[in-house]
């Protein structure tokens, strides 16, 4: 069986004789020499698409390398004179930098800037912990690396063609909502929801929702089609009259129908008024004594 970096630089055209090494440094790493590099003149790969490191994981990592070693050398290359840039293995880096070792086992190798930035991409793509975000920026490095199409990146990848159009687009979304991602404060499917929204502001208002409220996917897609869906002509002419109300209003407005919503849910028929004059916002809050 082909592994994922053979079928990703393979095909027979340039790009397999161009990056032809890195597949072998992945590959072939058990048949070529192993040397100590003084831990401090190793830098971190500066493609790697990791942006957040599960600081507990990598404290479980050190606690296994501490009992049983290095059983997989880190990949190098030579970064000017006197330093060395990781190409695979920062995981195992880190580790060894928090036991405090002065010097780590390598294989070092002599690639380009392309070939490395290649392999730490197409390396974390394989494992399943990167973000949502993370892998997106990935597919979008290897698309500008290599001049791919989405369709060809998803061919090389063994992905469909839709799982990375997916991925992709969720860098579109503001930068915060992007950190919220990276941060898994909200999941994929989340953001995917928010894509419909193409108000930046209220894109962040509803992560904000999301994140108070503990909202499931089902939840959040039910009160995004309830903004997309104006109860009447009249609230649609309102509309545009609400882009001046401050992003606090807005959010202070939202919390309330939310927390109505939930009333209603309990099993109470909440009648409910809203007015918007250019004073005040007011919201009449009905609540019957005896149950229907």
């Amino acid at each position: 069986m082909k592994s994922p970096f053979s079928r990703f630089f393979g095909g027979g055209d340039k790009l397999a004789s161009e990056v032809k090494s890195d597949v072998e440094v992945i590959e072939n790493k058990s048949t070529e020499e192993v040397v100590k590099i003084t831990i401090d003149q190793i830098i971190p790969n500066r493609f790697q698409p990791r942006t957040v490191f599960d600081e507990e994981k990598i404290e479980e990592l050190a606690r296994t390398i501490h009992t049983h070693g290095v059983i997989q050398p880190i990949v190098v290359r030579r970064f000017g004179e006197e330093q060395y840039e990781i190409i695979a293995g920062e995981r195992r880096y880190r580790a060894m930098k928090k036991l405090n070792w002065t010097e780590v086992p390598a294989i070092v190798r002599n690639l380009s800037d392309k070939e490395t930035a290649s392999i730490a991409l197409i390396e974390n793509l394989q494992r399943e912990e990167l973000t949502a975000i993370e892998e997106a920026m990935a597919y979008q490095q290897l698309i500008e690396l290599h001049s791919l199409t989405q369709e060809a990146l998803a061919q090389r990848l063994g992905k469909g063609q839709s799982t990375v159009a997916n991925k992709l687009r969720l860098l579109k979304l503001p930068q915060n909502v992007q950190e919220a991602i990276l941060k898994r404060e909200i999941s994929e499917r989340h953001a995917r929801a928010l894509i419909s929204i193409k108000d930046e502001e209220t894109q962040s208002e509803l992560v904000e929702l999301v994140k108070e409220y503990d909202w499931n996917v089902r939840q959040l897609e039910d009160y995004i089609q309830q903004l997309l869906t104006p109860k009447d002509e009249e609230v649609k002419k309102e509309r545009p009259k609400r882009k001046a109300i401050s992003k606090d209003i807005r959010i202070a407005v939202n919390t309330i129908r939310q927390s109505l919503s939930m009333v209603t849910k309990s099993g109470i028929k909440v009648k409910t008024e809203e007015e918007e004059t250019e004073e005040f916002y007011t919201i009449t809050v009905k609540i019957p004594k005896k149950k229907n």
